[in-house]
């Protein structure tokens, strides 16, 4: 009989231009950091995979190296595209890792993290933006954009929240090492 897949397969946290650039011109830029590190720990303790984009890189820089080591050796997407899923090249890389939903953190709210969730939603993926772990640099407009994928069916959450949902159970193997994460970033 064939096993059934896991609750966690066919998703993934994918890290939104997490570059010192972008970070460094937003007043939230390093309790985003923290959020998103938050995440990319969370989920690589229950074994989800992490991908990072970078928005033009070699104008712009590189994600910030700390926040890459967290992930081990996760994938980097360059793009020139708002939304990451205008890029036909990481379209079909994320299609080939038959991702069906996508867990978003990052910047900008009102621009990439908006149009990749819309796009998310036009490629038939559940989507979820962490609350927590996106910022911008103007936050009525990021209120607006939020209020507006929230509208469109997109799940919005902090970040404790989606994990915990994700762990399900205070018997699950990695429920001690996730309350150690809670507590390092609270």
């Amino acid at each position: 009989m064939p096993s059934s897949p896991s609750p966690l397969s066919g998703v993934l946290l994918l890290c939104v231009d997490l570059q010192p650039v972008f970070l460094n011109a937003m007043a939230d830029g390093p309790a985003v950091l923290k959020r998103c590190s938050f995440a990319i720990e969370a989920a690589t303790g229950l074994g989800i995979p992490v991908a990072f984009t970078e928005q033009m890189p070699r104008k712009l820089g590189s994600v910030d190296p700390q926040v890459l080591k967290l992930a081990g050796t996760p994938e980097v997407y360059a793009k020139s595209t708002f939304s990451v899923f205008e890029d036909n090249g990481i379209a079909d890389a994320l299609r080939g890792r038959d991702v069906e939903h996508v867990i978003l953190c990052g910047l900008e709210t009102p621009v990439c993290i908006y149009q990749t969730a819309v796009g998310a939603l036009d490629a038939n993926l559940e989507v979820t933006v962490l609350t927590d772990a996106v910022g911008a640099r103007r936050p009525d407009d990021a209120a607006v954009c939020l209020a507006a994928l929230s509208r469109s069916g997109v799940h919005l959450l902090p970040g404790e929240t989606v994990f915990y949902s994700l762990l399900h159970d205070a018997g699950h193997p990695f429920f001690k090492d996730y309350t150690k994460l809670v507590k390092k970033y609270a």
